[in-house]
């Protein structure tokens, strides 16, 4: 039986802001990172995007992979993240909200989250450039489940469009992120309508081989500023996470 294939869950690398911050726990330090990306390795492990892992997703291809996901479009994932990831020859997707490239997290706002920058299209196309993948995260990071279909299907095809306008990538912009996780019948339905390949949730678990119902709906394993390598080896190599729970509501 082949082993579940974890997709990792990553939205900013960069160093934490002050104690008390909210979202605090969703910044990841780079020698965190760097430190998780190391131990994975040598456990054999080949970090990828959610297009090079698809093969390994449907059963065409086995090994000891996992996928690394940004969630987001931060630019420190090109700062403080890239250089880790061509350090070990891994590929990864960045999730980014399409209508605010080069502007910042303003869906945090009210939260008082920290307004930080994302990434601009010329920092994609660096991005691209240097191996990794952009993926979609919608238009403008709306909650999917509170909009009606025609809303959704515009969130949802139109970022795709909007993308691949702004990036030179092969294939196109081929994999979709739903925001803070939030999901229903609808969502998936647009996001298969608009063409994607694959579509990450925020619900906890690995993936088994898949058929491509399932490749829209696929849960993922939470990386946050307290999780240690031991806790992420455990997370990858048993069961400690093959559940379905609920999602991270803030992503």
């Amino acid at each position: 039986m082949t082993a579940p294939i974890p997709i990792l869950m990553y939205h900013q690398v960069d160093a934490p802001p002050p104690k008390g911050t909210p979202m605090r726990g969703l910044v990841v330090s780079p020698a965190a990172f760097a430190r998780q990306m190391a131990m994975l390795r040598a456990l054999g492990f080949t970090g990828m995007s959610m297009q090079h892992l698809l093969p390994y997703l449907t059963g065409q291809k086995k090994g000891r992979v996992f996928g690394i996901t940004f969630d987001d479009g931060y630019e420190n994932n090109l700062r403080c993240a890239l250089p880790v990831l061509q350090r070990f020859g891994f590929s990864s997707t960045c999730y980014v909200v399409a209508d605010r490239v080069g502007q910042c997290n303003d869906w945090d706002r009210e939260r008082g989250v920290p307004q930080v920058p994302l990434m601009t299209a010329a920092q994609m196309q660096a991005w691209v450039d240097a191996g990794q993948e952009i993926g979609s995260h919608t238009l403008t990071h709306q909650d999917l489940p509170k909009l009606d279909l025609a809303q959704q299907r515009h969130e949802i095809a139109d970022a795709r469009l909007v993308l691949e306008a702004l990036v030179r990538q092969p294939g196109g912009v081929r994999n979709f992120c739903y925001p803070y996780g939030g999901f229903d019948q609808g969502a998936v339905s647009c996001a298969r309508e608009a063409g994607y390949d694959t579509a990450t949730t925020t619900v906890r678990g690995r993936v088994n081989s898949c058929s491509n119902g399932d490749l829209l709906t696929l849960p993922r394993v939470l990386i946050s500023r307290t999780t240690t390598c031991i806790h992420l080896a455990l997370k990858c190599l048993s069961r400690y996470e093959d559940r379905r729970g609920p999602g991270l509501s803030s992503a």
